[in-house]
């Protein structure tokens, strides 16, 4: 409506006795933005019309100037007003001012006896949130009898679990930091809090294919396993991530009469994992030089009969698993400060494919290591500069090792002491110019600073 219709539409409101009812509402419905100068008298003496819908209209025009001076008559009005309707938008026009002179005629209308009113003040209120006598009000219907009233003031309670989600979630306890437990994973996860952990990124030991690994049958490799990573479900911060790398094994024929076994290790153990309340998220594969595979090949190359061919296995699997939410990965983003986010950035090149072309690494003391440059693309790619990543086996340490030089803090379990050992003499190296220092810890240790942390 241009400015010539509107002010003769307006001045047909001067007049409302020559207009019908039906008209004075579509005059009143159709009136558009009114310049905050105009004089509202012809609005403030519709307001005792007769009809409910001109008297409504006409307040939700008076909203429009929002004049703070109409607050005491706003207020006045919608006490003693008899339709529902109208004193609701009375008090909609008291919310709307947005100056905190409203807060105390909104708060005398939350204890209107419809819930409906109540309601519209709530929605007022809101916009007071941050002001302690208004959170302290609005906290106290949590309990009304209305179940429209504890629907509207559920945004302050969600604002509230949000804020202390977000510090949550970007926090992780102190206490863990750079430590490495030499102890059973299965113990030592028992005093580990719900949702710590930012990332866990590891590699488990082979079913018995390394002198340091005998279980008793391949299914009660894959229970342990399991059992191992629904403790890394608990412990994982909503919506991130858990990197598992694995690969097939052979089991060795224990003589020429008897036939060498293989398990398909990452896809017996996948089922598992997506039990547990992991989603499958990406698979990525490990690429090895060829060098690097061991010669299966020996027999075949020399007699080349079908049936008889074996593959030099030069891949492992890497496969990323996200905790299970109902938020998308934005939401994790957001948890973070600008100044975080920045630092965390993923620069330069990058491999775009799930195909990983890495050499593996070899280490004197440990028979089976991946290495760094592995742990370090998942750590930088899976978590933030600050966050708490873990590696229930950790072996030599590697994934410590990458933590500590891409900013992030480690907590590692590792069973054997001779390698828990190795793993604090490395990381001791690279922990320089770390705020926290690297400690080895026995489950006794561990379990004692937990209590003097005052951790239940």
């Amino acid at each position: 409506m241009d400015g010539y219709a509107h002010e003769v539409q307006f001045e047909r409101l001067r007049r409302p006795y020559q207009l019908t009812t039906r008209e004075l509402v579509e005059v009143l419905d159709n009136l558009g933005r009114l310049p905050p100068d105009i004089d509202p008298t012809p609005l403030l003496e519709l307001v005792e019309y007769p009809d409910e819908q001109v008297r409504f209209y006409a307040v939700k025009n008076l909203a429009k100037l929002r004049r703070t001076d109409l607050l005491p008559f706003f207020f006045e009005r919608g006490r003693n007003e008899p339709s529902t309707l109208v004193r609701r938008e009375y008090v909609s026009a008291i919310g709307r001012l947005r100056v905190p002179d409203v807060i105390p005629f909104l708060l005398v209308f939350l204890d209107d006896p419809d819930p409906k009113i109540v309601v519209q003040a709530i929605r007022g209120l809101l916009y007071f949130r941050d002001y302690p006598d208004v959170q302290s009000r609005l906290r106290s219907l949590c309990g009304h009898p209305s179940e429209l009233v504890r629907r509207a003031v559920e945004p302050l309670l969600k604002t509230e679990k949000t804020a202390q989600r977000r510090s949550n979630h970007v926090q992780s306890p102190e206490w863990l930091h750079n430590k490495i437990v030499n102890a059973d994973v299965l113990e030592v996860l028992k005093h580990v809090p719900d949702e710590s952990v930012h990332l866990t990124f590891t590699s488990p030991p082979y079913y018995n294919a390394r002198d340091y690994t005998i279980y008793q049958s391949y299914q009660g490799y894959l229970q342990f396993l399991a059992t191992v990573f629904k403790e890394v479900h608990r412990i994982t911060k909503e919506g991130r991530f858990f990197v598992l790398n694995t690969s097939p094994i052979l089991i060795p024929r224990m003589s020429r009469q008897h036939a060498s076994t293989r398990y398909l290790i990452p896809f017996d153990i996948h089922p598992l994992i997506t039990e547990i309340g992991f989603d499958f998220i990406d698979d990525i594969i490990w690429v090895k030089p060829e060098p690097s595979a061991k010669n299966r090949n020996g027999g075949f190359f020399q007699h080349r009969k079908p049936l008889g061919y074996k593959t030099n296995s030069v891949v492992e699997y890497v496969i990323v698993y996200r905790k299970h939410t109902d938020k998308l990965i934005d939401w994790n983003m957001r948890q973070y400060d600008e100044e975080t986010v920045e630092a965390s950035r993923v620069s330069g090149d990058y491999e775009k494919t799930n195909l990983w072309r890495i050499a593996p690494s070899a280490d004197p003391v440990h028979p089976a290591v991946f290495p760094v440059e592995l742990a370090a693309r998942i750590i930088q790619l899976y978590s933030y500069r600050g966050d708490l990543v873990f590696d229930p086996f950790a072996g030599r340490g590697t994934v410590g090792i990458a933590a500590l030089q891409l900013g992030r803090y480690f907590f590692l379990t590792e069973k054997h002491p001779a390698y828990a050992n190795y793993a604090r003499q490395l990381l001791s190296e690279g922990s320089l110019f770390c705020d926290k220092p690297v400690e080895l810890l026995t489950l006794e240790e561990f379990i004692q600073l937990k209590q003097q942390r005052g951790e239940q």
